[in-house]
């Protein structure tokens, strides 16, 4: 990053002129080791005339307006203004209380069935984190995951969604042995997968736990993967190497390219519910599942269909061979009391084997072998 102090401008007008100036400086390719190299530039404007005092003050709201720029789609400019001030101080106020529920175990863990489609045989459980705050009530993910990847506290609640749920599912593994185990999907964000010691963290994580690392899956989405292909398989080697299996999640929804599928040590490849959703609708969205099938089956991968919601949507995946489903259908996402009566049943199951049936009903968790 940079940062550029222009003295004596005039007004607003003339920041955005000079703004316009460097990215079209920066937008003309290069040359890098004999390959011509493409950029783009995000920017934020803070306007000296709103009376800071401390140059720190300055820098964190053209800090706070150039991450505006990133994220309505980057290559763009925007200027701080009192609503970006605002989201400022919402921002600091979750991230203060972000670092206060993690020290007072506000969050939880909830876990989402994984589904065998052929005999619904219950495989495992994706790890999704909840927030019970004490003042605001439920907090959505998806108001305070984002938060948290902005503000870098995806790092410390990361690691404690990996090591709560490790621990968690050791415990079920132990009380429920199964053969193949139970397997627990924790999701990686972009960040903790960019983080120099990942590697270090996870490998801390198993051996506190005593899990088994191949009944860990680590979900990636298809995007953060391709963003350097070359560093992405290299970190992902490295985490097969410490024996956990890795997951392509929302498979779809990016824009990998097939040709470097192969390269990377993926085991199972998640297609992203949208596709699940509209293949009852038509033909197109159903052949891309099917796609996603047969290259997964080719590659050695298994697959797992997210948001899984309909007896339709069941019928149609099991006749073009999906392996696995989680969603609605089966199962919402339920806290730990939940998630091992749902265990306890289907293990009680095993122990003494209920007649088969050939489609569970709407939420009644039938996981049966």
């Amino acid at each position: 990053e940079f940062t550029i102090l222009i003295e004596d401008i005039a007004d607003e007008k003339e920041s955005i002129q000079v703004a316009e100036r460097i990215q079209n400086e920066l937008s003309v390719p290069f040359m890098l080791n004999g390959r011509e190299v493409f950029t783009t530039v995000s920017m934020g404007i803070a306007p000296g005339s709103t009376g800071y005092e401390r140059a720190e003050d300055i820098l964190r709201d053209a800090d706070t307006a150039m991450y505006r720029a990133k994220s309505l789609g980057k290559a763009r400019y925007e200027i701080f203004d009192k609503a970006m001030h605002a989201r400022a101080i919402n921002l600091l106020q979750m991230e203060t209380d972000m670092r206060r529920a993690l020290e007072r175990n506000e969050f939880m863990l909830h876990y989402q069935p994984i589904v065998a489609l052929e005999d619904f045989r219950l495989r495992g459980f994706e790890a999704l984190v909840r927030w019970q705050h004490p003042e605001r009530g439920f907090i959505s993910p998806m108001d305070f995951i984002p938060v948290a990847e902005e503000t870098g506290m995806i790092i410390p609640l990361g690691e404690w969604v990996m090591r709560e749920a490790c621990q968690q599912m050791q415990r079920w593994q132990k009380i429920f042995p199964a053969d193949p185990p139970l397997f627990i999907s924790i999701n990686l964000s972009s960040k903790q997968f960019s983080q120099n010691d990942l590697i270090k963290a996870v490998a801390d994580i198993l051996s506190e736990s005593g899990i088994a690392p191949h009944t860990v899956k680590l979900e990636i989405t298809e995007s953060v993967v391709m963003e350097n292909i070359e560093t992405a398989t290299e970190m992902l080697q490295d985490l097969r190497a410490l024996g956990v299996q890795l997951s392509i999640d929302d498979f779809g929804t990016g824009y990998s390219s097939l040709s470097y599928l192969h390269r990377f040590p993926i085991d199972t490849l998640k297609i992203d519910r949208s596709f699940v959703t509209r293949m009852t609708e038509n033909n197109e969205n159903m052949e891309i599942v099917r796609t996603i099938v047969v290259l997964a089956q080719n590659l050695g991968m298994d697959v797992v269909a997210e948001g899984v919601e309909t007896n339709e949507q069941l019928v149609l995946l099991q006749k073009l061979h999906c392996e696995n489903g989680q969603g609605y259908f089966f199962s919402k996402p339920v806290n730990s009391v939940g998630a091992e009566k749902i265990i306890g049943e289907t293990y009680s199951s095993l122990i003494s084997p209920m007649s088969k049936v050939n489609s569970p009903q709407p939420g009644k968790r039938v996981l049966v072998a």
